[in-house]
């Protein structure tokens, strides 16, 4: 139930003190007897006086004519939502080297998965109205999500994502040519593909040129970025005792063949330094393929003001009868 308009609501925020100012009135007798007796007997019967029930009508009659004036409905609301048309394949490198801490998360050190997944979770939440997939790769890939509508599912499969979950290495070619049999056989008016990576394609049996080359065939854009540092970035490892300690590791990031990637396709190519500018990049993207948000709402309601009203001449015809009622 809704009521079409609330700001009458506010005048039953009257009715208490309407009760107070009534009762610090003084009244003088209304009956005079003639003898003692007869009020005596009136005393054993009830102890509430009819002035108060006259009250108590009065302004529960007012009360529901408030309530009619805020016009009251009772119904329902059907949205429907129409997706965007746009599929969007998510690649990210989940490989050894992304453990290296050379980003940043809530001001403090975090490895390059963990501010991927953080910049990622934002990116998805900003296209509700898009399939999305998901696919985590290194030595080989692995299709975490198929695409799908239902975000909050996509989400902890995100949440999922880890280090070592794939034997290592980097398989880009590969992953591209997994994500285009999921992508090739969808009707949407565009399909895209964003792969995100920090290495060099060193694994898989399909080069990166030869998987683009496919991806362009079919129409697939993708985007690729390169995550890392320029030069050396601290990598965690464990010494033989288990100790963990920092090393400093060169980035080797192939950025001439993720860039021919995304030139062959439509696409573009990013490199991502910092945490910073990784989420400018997942934005730029947002603001490059842009999403049509079709709303079809439907409103049925019936209106109740009309109870309220004849409710309230009810308790006033009721308040009148007592009124006018002779006393025993």
């Amino acid at each position: 139930m809704r009521f079409l308009h609330p700001e009458f609501l506010w005048l039953l925020a009257l009715l208490p003190i309407l009760a107070m100012l009534r009762g610090r009135r003084s009244f003088a007798p209304a009956l005079v007897f003639s003898s003692t007796s007869i009020a005596a007997h009136l005393a054993e019967g009830r102890k509430v006086g009819p002035g108060r029930l006259l009250a108590a009508l009065r302004l529960l009659a007012i009360a529901l004519l408030i309530l009619a004036l805020a016009r009251p409905q009772l119904g329902d609301t059907t949205t429907e939502i129409e997706a965007s048309g746009i599929d969007i394949l998510l690649a990210v490198d989940v490989s050894g080297s992304m453990e290296a801490l050379d980003f940043t998360l809530e001001g403090k050190a975090a490895n390059r998965l963990d501010v991927v997944k953080s910049v990622m979770h934002t990116f998805i939440d900003e296209r509700p109205n898009d399939r999305i997939g998901l696919l985590a790769f290194a030595g080989r890939p692995y299709m975490v999500s198929p695409l799908t509508l239902d975000h909050d599912w996509l989400l902890k499969r995100l949440d999922s994502l880890s280090i070592g979950m794939v034997e290592d290495g980097t398989a880009i070619g590969s992953a591209i040519g997994s994500g285009l049999n999921r992508l090739r056989d969808r009707e949407a008016k565009s399909r895209i593909m964003i792969l995100l990576t920090d290495g060099m394609n060193n694994a898989g049996a399909i080069p990166p040129l030869v998987a683009a080359e496919a991806a362009e065939t079919l129409g697939i854009k993708i985007y690729t970025i390169g995550a890392g540092t320029r030069g050396e970035a601290p990598m965690p490892v464990q010494d033989r005792l288990g100790r963990k300690r920092l090393i400093r590791v060169k980035v080797d990031i192939d950025d001439a063949t993720l860039g021919r990637v995304a030139e062959m396709t439509g696409g573009q190519y990013f490199r991502a330094t910092d945490t910073e500018s990784l989420e400018k990049v997942y934005g730029e993207i947002n603001t490059m393929e842009t999403t049509i948000r079709n709303i079809k709402k439907f409103e049925n309601y019936q209106e109740l003001f009309s109870w309220f009203v004849f409710a309230s001449l009810f308790f006033l015809g009721l308040e009148v009868m007592v009124a006018r009622r002779r006393l025993p």
